[in-house]
């Protein structure tokens, strides 16, 4: 029943929002559909298209609603095309990709804040229950319940279309998918706060959620590098930590530990959206990526060529945390005297302020420069700005082992 939570939700919820016009209704008879499928799987066994079952269950349960008129005076109309034949008897949720479609843009619309995108994209197409969105956007449930309910209403008083936007819009609508998918991801493999350095529940759904867009859209070579770039960090997750949770550099990971299979399918990714056309940041970041991943060690990195990528990198999405990690490459070519003065150039713009990894990156290259009291002050730094126990205590460990 877990994997077809994971798997099917999306499709039977989007499939649904076409009878009941309402996002609230349709989650209802979703939900319902679930709970029928608890105790006639159980007794039945797992039918062969479990998703058509669910989906089949689904909507028969909004239209007797429906029918019953419970939903005639919609809460959160969502406008959607002329009213079609509500035929549930064989639904394949195989054959309506681009529902699933229009439920993801919908959620990621951008009349929507951001982290109304990333609420709403958690809730209605991965299915992850509001306490758990809660949990993982690190807000109470109540905070979190009343941002989703707002967000719906945004959509019905807006009247944003359950709709694929028009070629002209797609482009930039689907960066905004891509952003939040990313962003999704990102809270997973290094958590903000919390116990462990990873959410593998986040990561995973932002991993279903990629492979899901590149099945959709299997055209646009920027789906194809987000889904390299996520494929990249699972496929090294096992050596990130050791047994007690501790962190593992990159630079000492156990590199016979990664998945080979993955690796060569991010490769076989990145190649295909790098021939598609001049790259974009997914793509970029997937290229670097994959070079870390595919490199016999930290050393034996193509250190000038990840230098390369990040210079291209800059130009079509400049950021101060793409300027810290190019600094990062450019200490293993030139050394750390001159990713030094890089560094501290960020520093002194102070739009890093509030970010760990900035005095974190210079302690580093303080060690490597044999200025140990210094790299300690700045580890302390980096100390204070983050929640997660994990890097605390790797933190702690390298002062410990300054002699701070």
């Amino acid at each position: 029943m877990a994997a077809a939570h994971r798997e099917e939700w999306a499709a039977v919820l989007a499939a649904t929002v076409r009878v009941t016009r309402d996002l609230d209704a349709a989650e209802e008879a979703v939900q319902e559909a679930y709970v029928q499928a608890l105790r006639t799987w159980g007794r039945d066994g797992i039918p062969a298209r479990p998703g058509a079952w669910l989906t089949t269950t689904a909507r028969r349960q909004a239209l007797n609603g429906l029918r019953r008129g419970r939903t005639q005076t919609a809460k959160l109309p969502l406008l959607l095309g002329p009213t079609e034949e509500a035929e549930v008897d064989t639904i394949d949720p195989d054959t309506i990709p681009d529902d699933r479609l229009r439920l993801v843009f919908t959620c990621c619309h951008p009349a929507l804040a951001p982290e109304a995108q990333v609420a709403l994209t958690l809730r209605l197409v991965c299915g992850v229950a509001t306490p758990d969105v809660a949990r993982a956007l690190l807000v109470t449930e109540t905070t979190m319940a009343a941002r989703i309910t707002r967000a719906k209403q945004k959509i019905a008083v807006a009247r944003i279309p359950y709709a694929e936007p028009a070629p002209a819009e797609r482009a930039a609508r689907l960066d905004a998918v891509l952003t939040v998918v990313h962003l999704v991801h990102s809270t997973g493999h290094t958590a903000p706060s919390g116990p462990d350095l990873v959410r593998d529940d986040l990561a995973a759904r932002a991993l279903d959620l990629a492979r899901m867009l590149h099945r959709l859209v299997p055209g646009e070579p920027e789906v194809a590098g987000l889904l390299a770039l996520l494929l990249a960090h699972h496929a090294r997750r096992a050596t990130r930590t050791d047994a007690e949770g501790r962190i593992v550099r990159l630079a000492d990971q156990d590199r016979t530990r990664w998945d080979r299979a993955v690796v060569a399918e991010v490769d076989r990714l990145v190649v295909a959206a790098l021939e598609a056309g001049p790259p974009g940041r997914f793509t970029l970041q997937a290229a670097i990526a994959a070079l870390h991943a595919q490199a016999p060690s930290y050393a034996g990195t193509d250190w000038a060529q990840v230098v390369v990528l990040y210079d291209r990198l800059r130009a079509v999405w400049p950021s101060p945390v793409v300027d810290l990690n190019r600094a990062v490459a450019v200490a293993e070519v030139d050394g750390p005297q001159v990713a030094l003065a890089l560094v501290d150039r960020l520093v002194a713009d102070g739009d890093l302020a509030r970010y760990p990894y900035l005095p974190a990156t210079r302690a580093d290259l303080l060690e490597r420069l044999g200025r140990p009291a210094e790299a300690v002050e700045d580890h302390r730094r980096a100390l204070a700005l983050t929640d997660n126990a994990a890097e605390q205590e790797h933190l702690r460990r390298r002062i410990a082992a300054l002699g701070g």
